[in-house]
């Protein structure tokens, strides 16, 4: 089941950091998304979009516009409003549908030169546009 959380306005870094930290820790959440615009290149020596979540330091590539979560459960649902009320007091909608891939498709073959080639972790959350390189980061859960 996934679930996908729209706020009433696009995130800072900050409140994108502390949102998804309090979320990756959740028992229910198995993978994450943000989604949003894309962001301009980086002017060197700037670290404004550096975030850190699980003590590994990212580098923002989009401004969060909204977050995909795929859940175990629909008791998560609750809470997770309760964390997104904290963080986003400005508003902010929750859906619930099919918003993550869960199968690899003939593009996944074409872009990255075999279905093989694609780790399970990874399907759904990569732009199609992008080099998979540079627009997916997966952060292992440490148990």
């Amino acid at each position: 089941m996934d679930i996908e959380i729209f706020p009433h306005r696009l995130l800072n870094p900050e409140t994108t950091e502390q949102l998804l930290n309090e979320l990756e820790v959740m028992d229910g959440v198995k993978r994450m998304v943000v989604h949003g615009p894309r962001l301009p290149p980086e002017e060197a020596g700037s670290s404004d979009r550096t975030i850190t979540i699980q003590g590994e330091k990212l580098q923002l590539q989009v401004q969060t516009g909204r977050i995909l979560l795929e859940i175990d459960e629909e008791e998560t649902i609750d809470e997770v409003r309760a964390i997104c009320e904290n963080y986003l007091p400005f508003g902010f909608n929750i859906y619930v549908g099919t918003f993550i891939r869960k199968e690899k498709t003939v593009t996944d073959d074409i872009k990255y030169a075999g279905l093989d080639q694609i780790p399970e972790e990874m399907i759904g959350l990569t732009d199609q546009n992008a080099k998979l390189s540079e627009r997916a980061t997966v952060i292992k859960r440490k148990d």
